[in-house]
């Protein structure tokens, strides 16, 4: 089953090969538009996962900060999301 992320109107990412974890979907890095991604200096960190780094989005000029997340280095235990980008912030995402 193909799983979207939705955005300002537009699909910005669609994979049938999302990770799920903490009930987010991590999305591989080549099913998500590279033309909406934006880089942000934005991070966080998670005591399992390690440190998160930030894209802001921008679609039909409209911009959505800080908006998606993945992980470039993930510690052992989420070694599955490495590659991957995850969605919050009004992006929809559901069964496409």
């Amino acid at each position: 089953m193909s799983i979207q992320a939705i955005w300002n109107g537009q699909v910005i990412a669609d994979s049938d090969d999302t990770v799920v974890v903490e009930n987010n979907h991590y999305f591989p890095l080549d099913s998500v538009r590279q033309d909406v991604l934006r880089a942000s200096q934005y991070q966080t960190v998670c005591p399992w996962k390690g440190t998160a780094s930030y894209y802001s989005l921008e679609v039909d000029g409209k911009q959505n900060t800080d908006a998606a997340w993945y992980y470039p280095e993930p510690k052992d235990a989420a070694a599955e999301i490495k590659d991957r980008v995850a969605f919050w912030r009004g992006v929809e995402v559901r069964a496409g």
